[in-house]
């Protein structure tokens, strides 16, 4: 069972300062296993359960912490069942009421609309903020001016994104678009969205570039919850009709069986599809540039870029006891066993150690560790997943 206890140490934004900060509330979906990070996220322990920066922090912690100064104790979080005991460790500062089990993953769509369902029920006036427990930012701060200035322009009645400026035309990103600038008190960066775009081939992302206004879709999305509901009701009414339903329930306090009941039949979408595509097409969506550092973690080539070699070997180490040697080799090793590694003569290399399995490819190849991972589940090896 999670803590009820919530612990408020930070200083708070003020509200006078930011228009619909009062009415906020942060939410955090914590899903997905990050199959690119295999073997060290697993089913059972997703990347958000790690700490992949060095800090000391998981990255679902440090979620946490760079939204609590905002929302104070008005912090939501949606996980799978299956990691109920993990995630309620380390944001034991959440209460209770405030965790949201899936049963069985169903994408964001049903993560988040099932958040914005509550939300309704309880604060109908309620403007929330969705941001994945997966994500690496920095600095803090310059992250929640962006948030304060989104939520000002929520407070105007418009779904509104973060919008990540490019440093590379990449083709693993999708894409905003950037509109006209909007007149908006609180928000002086605030542009109106004309579409999202789906991750392009490499010759139109060079031209997205060029063109200086598209910005990565990192997903962050804040919105007035009654906007966001109608907007999923008229694109996705069977998800909506669920979502309401169990949310319902949840605030009447007898959620099992209608949970049990309804959520494996929601159908599996994600929150850009069934909301904030359509909600750009009808003028409904705004962007606020984000100039902090953003990294999804996406792949160990992202995690040898976040940790830079602490000395001249030019190999990232990971882990709590590593014992690791190298001679003119460079790349990362994430090791979670006392086991000696010896790299000679390999460039861009990247082990990951753990006691069941074991990992070995290129820097330039982390993108196919998830097509391993499905090879892996196909011969039955499911015990390593």
């Amino acid at each position: 069972m999670c803590n009820t206890v919530v612990r408020v140490n930070q200083q708070q934004f003020s509200s006078s300062h930011t228009p619909g900060l009062d009415r906020f509330w942060a939410v955090i979906p914590a899903g997905g296993v990050g199959t690119r990070l295999w073997p060290l996220s697993r089913a059972a322990a997703p990347k958000f359960l790690h700490d992949l920066t060095g800090s000391g922090q998981t990255l679902i912690r440090a979620t946490y912490d760079r939204l609590q100064p905002l929302a104070g104790e008005k912090v939501i979080v949606v996980t799978g069942e299956a990691h109920h005991e993990a995630v309620c460790a380390q944001l034991s500062d959440v209460a209770q009421e405030n965790f949201l089990f899936e049963p069985e993953p169903k994408d964001s769509a049903a993560a988040i609309g099932l958040a914005a369902a509550v939300l309704l029920e309880r604060d109908p006036e309620a403007i929330m903020g969705s941001f994945a427990a997966d994500q690496v930012i920095g600095p803090d701060d310059v992250f929640r001016t962006a948030v304060a200035e989104a939520i000002a322009t929520a407070a105007t009645n418009k779904i509104v994104t973060i919008g990540i400026k490019p440093t590379y035309p990449s083709t693993g990103f999708g894409y905003i678009q950037q509109g006209d600038k909007l007149d908006v008190d609180g928000a002086p960066t605030a542009y109106q969205v004309v579409k999202f775009v789906e991750k392009p081939e490499a010759d139109v992302a060079k031209r997205y570039i060029e063109a200086g206004n598209f910005f990565w879709n990192a997903g962050m999305f804040v919105a007035p919850v009654k906007l966001l509901l109608e907007h999923l009701e008229a694109n996705e009414p069977e998800l909506h009709a669920g979502v309401t339903k169990i949310a319902k329930a949840i605030v009447s306090g007898d959620a099992n069986e209608v949970m049990a009941d309804v959520w494996h039949q929601l159908p599996k979408t994600a929150i850009d599809y069934a909301v904030a595509e359509p909600a750009a097409q009808a003028g409904d969506v705004a962007v606020i540039p984000g100039d902090f550092t953003w990294d999804d973690v996406g792949d160990f080539a992202a995690i040898a870029r976040l940790n830079p070699a602490a000395d001249d070997s030019g190999v990232t180490v990971i882990g709590e006891t590593p014992r690791v040697y190298s001679d003119a080799a460079n790349g990362v090793v994430v090791t979670d066993t006392s086991r000696v590694i010896a790299l000679i003569g390999v460039e861009d290399i990247v082990v990951v150690d753990t006691p069941d399995a074991l990992l070995v490819t290129t820097t330039k190849h982390a993108q196919s560790v998830k097509q391993a991972v499905e090879s892996i589940k196909a011969h039955g090896d499911d015990d390593v997943l």
